[in-house]
């Protein structure tokens, strides 16, 4: 029992040295998450000037998301990506600019890619629900490779990676808030962020 006792502490003891380290985790989901949002943000920006897309995706109902004053919608959309963006890369208001950002997340999740499953890339064998949709996919994709094997080089087109389909599904918008959630509840780490820089200098003023 001493013995187990021993080795418990001791695997405890080895674990506590490894938190000197602890500021990496935090440090690579923010370097991680800051060009995605920043590129998203970016690319809505983008698409407001001259033919306003992205605006007339927002608002129309037919075949886009159908929402009310799309054009702020796009603007409230695009700056809370690039100001999140910009506060993740310096860690600077970590867990206030996560707010917004998750929020976006939960709003493309249940407006774009909710009705398409889980799946980002349809793949029949690891679908969790919409099943039918990635049936038609996976349809849509071997009837593509028949073409291709067909009249193309197929050998040259495949040989960094085989072909896939685009599901859309909420698997990476998912992924994102749940990166976010980790960083509203251990912020943005030590040593390379402006929050933690801060919170020592209020600290020592106290």
């Amino acid at each position: 029992m001493e013995t187990i006792r021993t080795l418990a502490i001791g695997a405890q003891r080895a674990l506590d040295t490894t938190r000197a380290a602890d500021f990496l985790a935090p440090l690579l989901l923010r370097l991680y998450l800051a060009p995605v949002f920043w590129m998203a943000g970016t690319n809505k920006l983008d698409g407001l000037l001259p033919s306003e897309q992205v605006v007339m995706w927002f608002g129309n109902p037919d075949w886009g998301l159908g929402m009310p004053f799309p054009y702020l919608m796009v603007l409230l959309s695009a700056y809370a990506e690039i100001l999140g963006a910009i506060a993740l890369l310096l860690g600077l208001a970590t867990r206030w600019a996560t707010i917004p950002l998750m929020i976006t997340m939960v709003v493309a999740a249940v407006t774009t890619h909710l009705e398409h499953g889980w799946q980002r890339i349809s793949d029949p064998m690891m679908c969790l629900f919409n099943c039918d949709g990635i049936a038609e996919a996976q349809q849509r994709l071997d009837r593509a490779k028949s073409i291709l094997q067909e009249h193309g080089n197929y050998d040259w087109l495949t040989e960094a990676g085989n072909f896939a389909i685009v599901n859309n599904g909420i698997e990476m918008a998912a992924t994102y808030f749940v990166m976010l959630l980790a960083l509203f509840f251990i912020g943005a780490g030590r040593y390379l962020s402006l929050d933690h820089y801060i919170r020592r200098r209020f600290m020592h003023r106290g």
